[in-house]
């Protein structure tokens, strides 16, 4: 039963739940045998704490029983990566910092998932303080990709791509400030949108670009990754920059055969892998097939998004991260001595070499005398970006571009070159920068890793990319594909 389980759309459990066909508890024993038999294999989830998922799914059996169901995700296990809290579980952020660290409180998105039924289903491995591209900065264990062990999942939300691919769980949340809920998803063949910002809270979600940061849903389809998002999104108080009740009306998705898609000039030309190229330009004359209209649109500052992007985010992770220096929060160290050399220790032990570097590099963009040079140039680039997107959107509905380069890359095979991880995120950063709802959705294989396109919109235009990503999804069966574990 467990294999059959476990290949399942969140969707077709959530029918099997609600008629009595399958109990959560079933399910969910189902997955935790496939988690202990798997899991190391590849290092998807950190923490699993089997005795509660149990007891969680015997209070959703018990409220089914009683007639007192809580909606659509009732019973339906959800991962959860290690930076969103949830009272009573580890939030470490795969780092040493916060290790071992138990949240006593629940993230907004936790509150909103328990209130639909879910069961709150582990601790998801990713990159320290979601900082990195690959899962290869976990302070804890390396992530690896289902489809080639040899290779990375991608990040920062790798555990949570990882585990959907292998069928450890139906869905999972990831958080993307640059990317990293997008590219993952690419590399792993599953389905990750990352909404408009404001759109889901970010109450309980350790900062780490504030500006950049959101929490979204991640599937192994297009339409569960519409019913996590109807789960998540909610108006809250708690989190200035989030949408009131009365300004989340999302865009109608309309006809996705009637959709203007732009293809932005010159993102399928260097640097691009040939077989991604090919994948996206197929994914590119499949919507021009169905009717949509397809035109070439001009983006003349996408170049700045990578430079623009890793002078703010490191800024704010240099400001996000001061708190961490072993009085207020996090680890401290046993080193006697002054106060300084204490925070230094403390700093020195707790944080990894990816975070160091960017914390460098973002306090010495904020510095006396060099922060108009960088930090203030780079907000006005921001403000161009996300203006040229805008003006683009005025004229299309989506834009379509690959979601990453090229297919996932062996493990080691970047880690010495930061630069070229960077890289990994330029077609993904812009929707960070400018605030908009992007969706990246499985296209194709290069050999048997898989590949993605991405599709960006309007401000509150969710709508439009689920629909849209539907339409060819459902012409390709790339739906709820896992990797042969």
């Amino acid at each position: 039963m467990a294999d059959a389980l476990h290949e399942l759309s969140a969707a077709e459990l959530g029918r099997r739940l609600a008629s009595g066909a399958l109990a959560s508890r079933a399910l969910c024993e189902a997955l935790i045998a496939r988690h202990q038999a798997i899991n190391d294999k590849f290092g998807a989830f950190t923490h699993l704490d089997e005795a509660d998922v149990l007891a969680q799914a015997d209070a959703s059996d018990a409220r089914r029983k009683a007639g007192q169901g809580r909606g659509p995700l009732e019973g339906i296990p959800v991962g959860i990566k290690d930076n969103v809290a949830v009272k009573g579980q580890p939030l470490t952020c795969s780092s040493k910092m916060l290790a071992p660290l138990v949240s006593p409180y629940d993230s907004h998105v936790a509150e909103r998932l328990r209130a639909a039924g879910a069961i709150l289903f582990g601790r998801l491995n990713m990159d320290e303080f979601a900082m990195g591209s690959s899962t290869e900065n976990s302070a804890f264990r390396k992530a690896f990709n289902p489809w080639d062990l040899e290779r990375i999942p991608g990040g920062s939300s790798g555990g949570s791509a990882a585990a959907l691919a292998a069928g450890l769980v139906p869905l999972a949340l990831g958080s993307d400030t640059g990317g990293s809920i997008r590219q993952p998803a690419s590399h792993c063949g599953v389905v990750g949108l990352k909404p408009t910002y404001g759109l889901i809270s970010r109450f309980g979600l350790v900062a780490f670009a504030s500006s950049l940061d959101q929490i979204g849903p991640m599937a192994r389809s297009v339409e569960d990754c519409a019913l996590l998002l109807d789960a998540l999104a909610s108006a809250d108080a708690r989190d200035m920059t989030c949408f009131g009740p009365s300004d989340r009306a999302l865009t109608p998705a309309g006809d996705a055969r009637k959709l203007r898609i732009g293809v932005p000039k010159g993102f399928l030309g260097k640097g691009v892998a040939p077989e991604v190229a090919t994948a996206v330009n197929a994914a590119v004359e499949f919507y021009r097939s169905q009717g949509c209209a397809v035109s070439e649109v001009e983006l003349p500052s996408a170049d700045l998004a990578v430079p623009t992007y890793y002078v703010v985010a490191t800024a704010e992770a240099s400001s996000n991260l001061g708190r961490y220096d072993g009085v207020r929060y996090g680890h401290r160290s046993a080193v006697s001595g002054t106060p300084v050399e204490m925070m230094t220790a403390s700093r020195s032990e707790g944080f990894g070499p990816e975070v160091k570097r960017r914390i460098l590099l973002g306090t010495f963009v904020l510095s006396a005398g060099y922060a108009d040079a960088y930090y203030v140039r780079a907000l006005r680039a921001r403000a161009k970006i996300r203006a040229e997107y805008l003006a683009a959107l005025a004229g299309v509905d989506v834009l379509l571009t690959p979601t990453v380069p090229t297919p996932a890359f062996k493990v080691g095979e970047k880690a010495a070159d930061p630069l070229q991880l960077y890289l990994e995120d330029v077609f993904t950063i812009p929707a960070n920068l400018a605030g908009l709802p992007a969706i990246s959705v499985p296209c194709g294989k290069s050999g048997r890793l898989p590949v993605g396109f991405h599709l960006v919109g309007a401000p509150l235009s969710e709508s439009k990319l689920l629909a849209a990503g539907r339409l060819f999804e459902d012409a390709h069966g790339y739906a709820h594909q896992q990797a042969p574990l």
